[in-house]
């Protein structure tokens, strides 16, 4: 990912708040013909103990349809990059003080190298649904327990699991750090738009810009 200085947070807790906060991600790797092949996939995350307590990405789990060949790319070639998307909004330039601007695009994304390792036993895939479910519906946990086994048989041979240890990463949030003549119209603009602009505008106050 294309990096500038001014949009590297340089914080593992960014990166961890992104991916917590949209775990719809894009997992990429190579096809049998060399080209990139992309699955979209919800993904939960791992987090590590760090230094002072604090957490740091470690890994990530997911599964997909046993008749999605990307199961068999990554236990062919396990290294891959997976993708996360935070809110993103176009800018005017209409929020600087001068005419000579041009318009741009904010956004939030963590980018992350990972070595996969893939899981097709059913013991493995179960605890991965769990968690899942956990992370976006733990009140569906007492219906997947309670429904007949052959059923949660067939749908867990129905899925390849992996587990995507985290070996390197990028975080950008670019939100114009380096414009500060228009951080303050900036915010009145995105504090006026929908949930993207909104959260974008979170950002730029998390960071303490404009205010």
């Amino acid at each position: 990912m294309y990096l500038p200085t001014q949009f590297d947070p340089k914080n593992p807790q960014v990166a961890l708040e992104i991916m917590q906060a949209h775990p719809f991600a894009s997992l990429i790797s190579v096809d049998d013909e060399g080209l990139p092949f992309v699955t979209h996939l919800p993904l939960h995350l791992e987090a590590a103990p760090a230094e002072e307590g604090t957490l740091v990405p470690h890994a990530l789990l997911g599964h997909c349809a046993r008749g999605n060949p990307h199961w068999k790319y990554l236990a062919e070639r396990p290294q891959a990059v997976v993708t996360f998307m935070g809110p993103h909004a176009y800018m005017s330039p209409k929020v600087y003080p001068d005419l000579v601007r041009v318009p741009t695009w904010n956004y939030v994304a963590v980018h992350c190298t990972v070595q996969a390792d893939v899981l097709d036993g059913a013991e493995a895939k179960d605890a991965l649904l769990k968690q899942l479910i956990a992370d976006h519906e733990p009140a569906y946990a007492d219906q997947w327990r309670g429904l007949p086994e052959d059923y949660t048989g067939k749908m867990l041979q129905g899925i390849v699991a992996f587990s995507l240890k985290i070996i390197s990463l990028q975080c950008k949030v670019k939100v114009n750090q380096h414009r500060p003549e228009a951080h303050a119209r900036m915010l009145e603009v995105y504090d006026a738009g929908g949930p993207d602009e909104q959260a974008l505008g979170q950002w730029m106050r998390q960071m303490g810009l404009g205010v």
